[in-house]
């Protein structure tokens, strides 16, 4: 029988962490379960590389820029309703900033409160990259970078809101590692429920999407976000977006796979070399014409490597390149960065920039907050 009124399914986490990955597998198995689903992806500017990914499985997506959800409350519940017009979703699933947090009390109690009629809300999940987890709860033996303080506060924040926690990226860590991850998340948020993944290698999900499609968000008391400190963490971030229009029709063809993963190591040493930790660093390198034809590639700390999702098929002559950058650092660092690492690895290939802004993330305020 359709769901209705509609879920809404709310998959947050810090940026890095595989939410989009984890909400594609979600929409694939709510799809074969015979459900019709809609997504909403977020940022703070537009020109997303989750959306081009969402596209090109050809799944139907809105995309809200400028804000989170909190504070585009109302742009948010705008495109469930043109959703609804084209597909009626029955899954409404909805992909949160990476670097907000307070997302209970501002997003899924007021929709319950005010849109209770139209959407059913579910357990709010939070996916958290293990080696990441590791390091800012404080684990003995973690390596990686750090962020500072107050970045780390919204992380925090972020777990102890969580009614789910799941652990993503299984396959990259020991069990050893994540029982260690389980109990420091029993101490940072006691009861809460956890469930144990790997998005990529599609292990671990029917009992945490079953919950999701059975259970009703029941969240439970937290302490006080301090927003002074929550929007200085957010300041202290460095946002890039940026598209690209590389080559020329009739030109000569080029390894847009190997161009990528290119790119995105020269953007990562330019970064971590001047001492930055990168949050997230994702790109699409599209056929121009064809959003489903695309190369994806995405590296989740400073230390790590850049790994391609997604390959193109054959060699091309023009593509349209989205990059979307995150780091502790000044956004006119992470614009040099990029600028450099495009002029180093292109080569004779023209290069053209369609779009182009980097800033610091504003003082969150919500539309609505209710506290649980």
């Amino acid at each position: 029988m359709p769901l209705t009124p509609a879920r809404y399914v709310m998959i947050g986490g810090f940026l890095g962490a595989g939410k989009t990955t984890s909400i594609l597998r979600a929409a694939e198995w709510f799809t074969a379960r015979g459900l019709r689903v809609g997504l909403v992806t977020n940022d703070q500017a537009g020109g997303l590389v989750d959306t081009a990914l969402v596209r090109a499985h050809a799944l139907p997506v809105e995309e809200i820029a400028g804000g989170c959800f909190c504070c585009r409350f109302n742009s948010l519940v705008e495109a469930a309703d043109r959703l609804s017009l084209d597909t009626a979703p029955e899954i409404l699933l909805a992909e949160p900033v990476g670097s907000c947090t307070d997302l209970v009390a501002t997003v899924s109690l007021p929709l319950a409160r005010i849109y209770g009629d139209r959407f059913t809300v579910a357990p709010v999940s939070v996916v958290v990259d293990p080696l990441r987890a590791l390091r800012i709860l404080g684990v003995p033996g973690a390596s990686g970078g750090s962020f500072s303080p107050n970045v780390s506060y919204i992380y925090r924040k972020q777990i102890e809101e969580a009614e789910i926690v799941v652990i993503n990226k299984c396959d990259l860590v020991t069990a050893e590692q994540r029982e260690a991850l389980r109990e420091a998340l029993a101490v940072a948020c006691p009861g809460v429920r956890v469930c144990e993944i790997s998005a990529r290698e599609g292990t671990g999900l029917d009992d945490w999407f079953e919950t999701l499609l059975a259970d009703r968000s029941n969240p439970r008391p937290i302490g006080e976000i301090d927003y002074d400190r929550y929007a200085d963490g957010e300041a202290l971030l460095g946002w890039l977006n940026a598209e690209i229009r590389l080559g020329e029709p009739g030109g000569r063809e080029w390894d847009g796979n190997a161009m990528l993963a290119r790119l995105l190591e020269a953007i990562r040493a330019a970064v971590a070399g001047l001492g930055h930790e990168i949050a997230h660093l994702k790109a699409t390198l599209s056929v121009e014409g064809d959003d489903y034809e695309l190369a994806a590639a995405n590296l989740v700390r400073s230390a790590a490597v850049a790994e391609l999702s997604h390959r193109l098929t054959d060699p091309l002559d023009v593509g349209r390149l989205l990059i979307n950058l995150r780091a502790e650092a000044d956004p006119a660092i992470l614009e040099v960065a990029v600028r450099e690492a495009l002029e180093t690895v292109r080569g004779d290939l023209a290069a053209a920039v369609i779009h182009s802004e980097h800033f610091r993330p504003g003082r969150p305020v919500p539309t609505h907050r209710i506290p649980a």
